[in-house]
């Protein structure tokens, strides 16, 4: 983490991660994962190791944690996405604090925010459709979007083709390692969050240029009064 206070005023493009950024999921995604699991006669696993794997593929959330074949790992991601939709209720994920002010505050600012999520693209439009969000998201990625997901640059490198943007000119905004190691695989600054799912230290750890405990403090990085 470096000792800049905020970055420089060229930035055009904010791009959030949604899980542990966003959204406050953790608790949908870990009972989701424990209820696969135990549906599938798997080993179970702690909220501590679920929560751990939020941020990567469905897929690989599963074969991270519980040794299995491939054919297993796929299974895990196919009954996850049918318990998902049963515990997918209305309010169930809600906004963290201050995150609408703050986006309408950047949006306002003529800044262009963006999604790079490794949930898929329907359900990130859906969460940005059920929670309002149309007005200040323009743009939407998710895993099945590019060839490889996080930690892999490949949402942030597309971002930036498709809007001509250069790296300089973009922030990455997400809640673990994977979303910093994103944004520095394609040469963009990352701003940690530590309300997530990821901790101050794993942050620090990974080099995050910028970590902050409140979403409204983005706009002080970006130098948004109000």
């Amino acid at each position: 983490m470096n000792d800049r206070k905020f970055l420089s005023d060229n930035i055009k493009a904010v791009i959030l991660d949604f899980d542990g950024t966003v959204g406050n999921s953790r608790g949908l995604i870990v009972r989701t994962m424990q209820q696969t699991i135990r549906r599938l006669g798997l080993p179970e696993r702690s909220e501590e190791e679920c929560a751990s794997m939020i941020g990567l593929p469905l897929k690989e959330t599963f074969t991270r944690i519980i040794d299995m074949d491939d054919a297993m790992g796929d299974r895990c991601a196919e009954v996850y996405r049918e318990i998902f939709k049963e515990n997918n209720q209305p309010g169930v994920v809600s906004l963290f604090p201050n995150v609408r002010e703050t986006l309408d505050a950047i949006h306002r600012s003529g800044r262009m925010i963006t999604l790079a999520s490794s949930r898929s693209r329907a359900s990130l439009l859906g969460f940005v459709a059920d929670m309002e969000l149309g007005g200040y998201i323009s743009y939407v990625l998710g895993a099945g979007d590019v060839p490889n997901a996080k930690p892999a640059p490949d949402m942030v490198v597309r971002t930036m083709e498709d809007h001509g943007l250069r790296p300089d000119e973009c922030v990455v905004v997400g809640d673990t390692a994977f979303d910093i190691g994103m944004a520095h695989g394609a040469g963009v600054c990352g701003v940690g969050v530590t309300y997530g799912n990821g901790s101050r230290k794993e942050l620090e750890e990974c080099g995050a240029e910028f970590v902050i405990d409140d979403f409204s403090q983005l706009c002080g990085i970006l130098n948004i009064n109000g």
